[in-house]
């Protein structure tokens, strides 16, 4: 059965940090290449981070670029998001994804940015 579930969401202020992450069962991991999305009230999935297979590249919407860092562990079979300088407009439910031929979904970690 194919999982993916992310933890490490929550509240924190406007500035501060939260490390997101997703454990991955069920597929070949290392053959997937994984990334985060997040959905906003009202708003649209939108695509965050990619990162490729070996974890030798990354890519990153320019709403997180210089903030935001996508990595993996592929002997864990988890993938990271550490957040920094985090911003009001942030808030948003954060899903993890798997993309090989298929695309797998995580459940979502609420993540709400507010003073």
């Amino acid at each position: 059965q194919v999982q993916l579930v992310e933890s490490g969401g929550g509240l924190v202020q406007p500035g501060g940090s939260l490390r997101l992450s997703c454990a991955a069962s069920g597929f070949s991991f290392n053959d997937y290449i994984m990334s985060w999305y997040r959905q906003a009230p009202g708003k649209e999935r939108e695509l965050v981070a990619t990162i490729s297979r070996t974890g030798g590249s990354t890519t990153y919407a320019d709403s997180v670029k210089g903030r935001f860092t996508i990595s993996r562990d592929n002997a864990k079979n988890t993938v990271f998001l550490q957040m920094n300088n985090l911003k009001p407009e942030d808030t948003a439910v954060y899903f993890c994804a798997g993309t090989n031929l298929v695309r797998y979904w995580g459940q979502g970690t609420q993540v709400t940015v507010s003073s």
